[in-house]
C-alpha cells in the first residue's frame, strides 16, 4: 500500500503511514511494521518506561541535594510512546535509505552529547537511539542535495515547531520566513522526507492505530538551545493537508529558530 504526497513536490516528513488492518497486519501487540521489521508494544513500552524511570531518578537526586520533594509532573519525562515509535520508524526507515545509496554515516554523536538538550540520561536506549539517528542526519544533510523551500514546506515546519512552544502560532508565512532567515534547515528536511517517503513505500510501512500520526524526530538549534521537533505527514485516516497559512498574528515575542537542523 503505497504512501501519498501532501505536496508532490516539497512534501516534509513523510513516513508513509498507513492502517494497519488496510494492510492485513493487524497484530494487536505490534506498534509498528517497516518491511520485514516489526517493532512490539512491549518494546515501545520498555523503551518508554526506563526513559521516565532514569529520569525520575535525576530529578529526585537534584531535588534530594536542597531538601526538596519533586511534585509528580517534575518526575515526568515530556518523552512519549509516540516519541519513541517516531524514532524507531525513523531510524529504520534511514538505515535502509543510507544503505541503498551508499551513505556512509560515521558514528560521531554520543548519548553523553544529548542528554542535556533531550533531558533524558545518556544510559538509556531512547538517548541511544537518538545518537544513531543524530549521525544519520548530519549524513543526510552532508550528502543529499536540499529541496526547494516552499511556503508549504515552510509553514509544515513552522506549525511542528509551534507545536512544541518553541515559536507562537498563527503567524503569516511573510513573517516565519523573515524569521527563518534562508531557511536551510527546512531545506534539508523537505529532502530528507522525499527519501523517506519513498523508502516507506518500498518497506510497506503500518502503524498501529494507537499511534496515528507518526512524524520525522527534528531537531535545530536557537542560538541558545536545541529545539526537539517532530513533523508529522500521515496519518491512519490519509495525509495531512492542514498546513495552510494562518490569519491571525500573535502578540507574544517567539524564539529565534534559525540554524541548521543537526
Amino acid at each position: 500500500m503505497r504512501a501519498r504526497r501532501v505536496i508532490a513536490a516539497a512534501s516534509v516528513a513523510a513516513l508513509g503511514v498507513l492502517s494497519l488492518a488496510a494492510c492485513e497486519r493487524s497484530a494487536p501487540d505490534v506498534a509498528a511494521y517497516v518491511g520485514d521489521t516489526t517493532y512490539s508494544l512491549d518494546r515501545v513500552d520498555g523503551i518508554y518506561d526506563e526513559a521516565q524511570a532514569k529520569y525520575g531518578d535525576v530529578v529526585r537526586q537534584a531535588a534530594g541535594q536542597t531538601g526538596a520533594t519533586p511534585s509528580p509532573e517534575q518526575l515526568r519525562s515530556p518523552v512519549t510512546r509516540q516519541d519513541v515509535v517516531n524514532l524507531l520508524v525513523s531510524l529504520e526507515l534511514g538505515k535502509r535509505v543510507a544503505k541503498a545509496k551508499n551513505i556512509q554515516v560515521p558514528d560521531e554523536v554520543s548519548p553523553q552529547q544529548l542528554e542535556q538538550s533531550l533531558r533524558v540520561p545518556a544510559t538509556t536506549e531512547y538517548t541511544k537511539l537518538w545518537g544513531e539517528w543524530v549521525d544519520l542526519l548530519q549524513a543526510f544533510n552532508q550528502q543529499l542535495p536540499p529541496a526547494e523551500v516552499s511556503d508549504e514546506s515552510v509553514m509544515a515546519v513552522y506549525q511542528a515547531l509551534a507545536k512544541v512552544g518553541a515559536i507562537p502560532g498563527g503567524l503569516p508565512v511573510t513573517e516565519v520566513r523573515q524569521r527563518f532567515g534562508e531557511g536551510a534547515f527546512v531545506g534539508s528536511a523537505t529532502a530528507l522526507s522525499v527519501v523517506l517517503e519513498d523508502e516507506a513505500d518500498r518497506a510497506d510501512v503500518s502503524i498501529n492505530p494507537r499511534y496515528r500520526e507518526v512524524g520525522v524526530p527534528s531537531l535545530v538549534s536557537s542560538g541558545q538551545s536545541v529545539i526537539f521537533y517532530s513533523l508529522p505527514y500521515i496519518n491512519e485516516e490519509g495525509p495531512v493537508t492542514d498546513i495552510s497559512t494562518p490569519d491571525a498574528s500573535p502578540s507574544s515575542p517567539n524564539p529565534d529558530t534559525e540554524g541548521t537542523a543537526s
